[in-house]
């Protein structure tokens, strides 16, 4: 388990540095975003391979990792080719300039990848104990992609369409006002289930705060409640923050 977690770690730094030459380069800080799905992949990659668990769970959870992973990057890659810096980063650097990026964002972020890859890293170097639980790991990951997925679809087909209104509130995005960082917990939160959880008690309470810290970076530090601060200000987004939840979805309210 060991060479699993030091391999992983320098996956993570090596990963975090290239960002950080090209983020220079391109004058960018968000290309982390682009980042943090193909670097979750290696780091599960190398699990998979250096791991001496459970065979085929090593594999199974690499490809849960790598199909949300490198769809999410190549995703986020499109929506910001010609776009400028994101004003969430801008905000979190306050006019700094490259060092105050290094130690804001680029150590920090290097340092959350290998923090939420525990389970992955924990699960590759341990046997499942529960089959069952691997699946419904499974099927919560499931839930996850589709919310994640079909959000950022939906919210694509919004911006494209010019008889749009001010606010985006069709489809899921009338369950929670942030179908895909939902989807992103929840992805997290099944392949803990069926990595970590899947091998015993000990492995899934020792990893439990990896995904519990993706769903507060997602909910509280980096997501929707940055974001929401931004979106309060467009027309008609109070209104439908009344009645929409923030992060939990739930059906509709009527009129």
């Amino acid at each position: 388990m060991l060479t699993v977690l030091a391999v992983s770690f320098v996956v993570a730094a090596l990963a975090m540095t290239v960002t950080a030459v090209v983020s220079r380069r391109i004058g960018r800080v968000s290309v982390v975003d682009v980042t943090w799905g193909v670097a979750l992949t290696l780091v599960a990659l190398v699990s998979a391979v250096l791991g001496d668990g459970t065979a085929w769970r090593r594999w199974l959870v690499l490809v849960l990792v790598a199909a949300w992973g490198l769809r999410l990057s190549w995703h986020i890659f499109l929506r910001q080719r010609g776009a400028g810096e994101d004003p969430r980063y801008a905000a979190l650097l306050g006019g700094g300039g490259f060092v105050v990026a290094v130690r804001k964002v680029f150590l920090l972020q290097g340092a959350a990848i290998w923090f939420v890859a525990l389970p992955v890293m924990v699960g590759a170097a341990t046997d499942v104990a529960w089959d069952w639980l691997v699946w419904v790991g499974v099927a919560v990951w499931v839930v996850g992609v589709v919310f994640e997925s079909v959000g950022d679809a939906q919210l694509a087909a919004y911006k494209a369409d010019p008889d749009r209104g001010p606010v985006m509130d069709r489809g899921l995005w009338a369950w929670t006002r942030h179908p895909n960082y939902f989807g992103d917990a929840c992805v997290w939160w099944g392949i803990w289930l069926a990595s970590a959880m899947a091998s015993g008690w000990l492995p899934g309470l020792l990893t439990a705060m990896a995904p519990a810290t993706m769903t507060y970076f997602l909910v509280w530090a980096t997501g929707a409640r940055p974001l929401e601060r931004t979106m309060m200000q467009r027309p008609g987004y109070a209104e439908y923050a009344a009645r929409t939840p923030m992060f939990v979805p739930r059906p509709p309210r009527r009129p």
